[in-house]
C-alpha cells in the first residue's frame, strides 16, 4: 500500500490506517526510537504513541512525506521520553553525548531541542545540511537525527570511527560558523 493510500485511509478516519501504517513503517520507527532509548519495551511504547499521535494529527494534517512524519514524530516521543527516564541521571548513553556535541554550536542556550524547534532555526539547519556533499550530510544526519553511535556510522559508511568523528567535529564548526553567519549565534 502506498504511503498515498495510507493518508487517505487516515483522513476517511478508518482504523487499518494505522495496522497499514504500522506494516509499511513499524520497524524503521522502533528503530529510530531503539537508537534514542536503548530499550525495547520503551521503544515499542514510543511507537505505539506515534501511531495515536499520527491518527490525532491527520487530518488536519496531510504529509507530504508519510515516513519523515513519522520519524520526527516518534524520535520526539523518544527524546522525552529519555529525558522524563534519565532527568537525574543526565550524562548516560548516546542522546545526552549528541546532545551535548550540539550545544557547543548553540553556546549558551540549555536546551538544544527547544531551539531546534523552532521553525526559523530549523530552516537553517536543513540548508546548512543541503550543502553539505551526500556523505556529510547523511553522516551529519545520522548521528544528529537518528542518534546512531559513531560506531554505527563508521560500520554503514565503511569508514573508521576516528574518521567519523573528524567529520563531525568539523561539521560542527562549519555549523557553528554557518550559525553565527545567519545570527543565530554570536
Amino acid at each position: 500500500m502506498t504511503d498515498e493510500m495510507i493518508i487517505q485511509l487516515f483522513w476517511d478516519r478508518r482504523e487499518e490506517a494505522i495496522k497499514e501504517t504500522e506494516k509499511r513503517y513499524g520497524a524503521y520507527c522502533f528503530k529510530v526510537a531503539q537508537s534514542v532509548l536503548q530499550s525495547k519495551e520503551d521503544s515499542e511504547e514510543c511507537l505505539n504513541d506515534a501511531l495515536l499521535q499520527a491518527w490525532n494529527m491527520i487530518p488536519p494534517m496531510k504529509p507530504v512525506h508519510l515516513k519523515l512524519f513519522l520519524a520526527k514524530i516518534v524520535r520526539n516521543l523518544a527524546i522525552s521520553k529519555y529525558r522524563s527516564k534519565y532527568a537525574k541521571k543526565r550524562g548516560q548513553g548516546e542522546v545526552a553525548i549528541v546532545l551535548d556535541e550540539l550545544e557547543e554550536c548553540i553556546a549558551g542556550q540549555s536546551d538544544v531541542e527547544a531551539y531546534f524547534e523552532i521553525s526559523e532555526l530549523q530552516k537553517c539547519v536543513n540548508e546548512f545540511v543541503r550543502e553539505l556533499p551526500e556523505r556529510d550530510g547523511n553522516v551529519f544526519v545520522s548521528r544528529y537525527f537518528y542518534m546512531y553511535s559513531t560506531k554505527e556510522i563508521a560500520r554503514k559508511f565503511h569508514i573508521s570511527e576516528n574518521n567519523v568523528r573528524v567529520m563531525l567535529s568539523r561539521m560542527r564548526e562549519r555549523l557553528r560558523t554557518w550559525l553565527q553567519k545567519e545570527g543565530y549565534v554570536i
